[in-house]
């Protein structure tokens, strides 16, 4: 999904004007943008996290030539999904008892 068919969604579906869906849309990036940036998580309940974390440098090597080279340190953003979410992308499934998974019900 674009970001051209999420303001078409929210349109659609909330029936405010299109320039009123973009603005909303574009209000709502801005401010999980501002908020990771500034190192904070964005907990949103049924959905999942987002986490900006620190990396540290380290050493790594160059694929194409073998060469040793440090790979600098900075911060990446990683996305949890809640468990309603995945339960959502399995077909609304429960989490799984792995120590029961063989099929024969017993």
């Amino acid at each position: 999904m674009t970001k051209a068919e999420l303001i078409e969604a929210v349109y659609s579906k909330v029936g405010i004007s299109k320039k009123e869906s973009a603005d909303l849309v574009e209000m709502i990036f801005d401010t999980m943008k501002d908020t990771l940036s500034k190192g904070e998580k964005i907990k949103i309940s049924g959905f999942g996290n987002f986490v900006v974390r620190e990396k540290r440098s380290r050493m790594g090597r160059n694929p194409q030539t073998g060469e040793s080279m440090e790979i600098s340190a900075r911060r990446v953003l990683t996305f949890r999904p809640s468990q309603v979410l995945k339960n959502d992308l399995n077909g609304g499934e429960g989490p799984v008892d792995e120590e029961d998974d063989d099929g024969d019900d017993e």
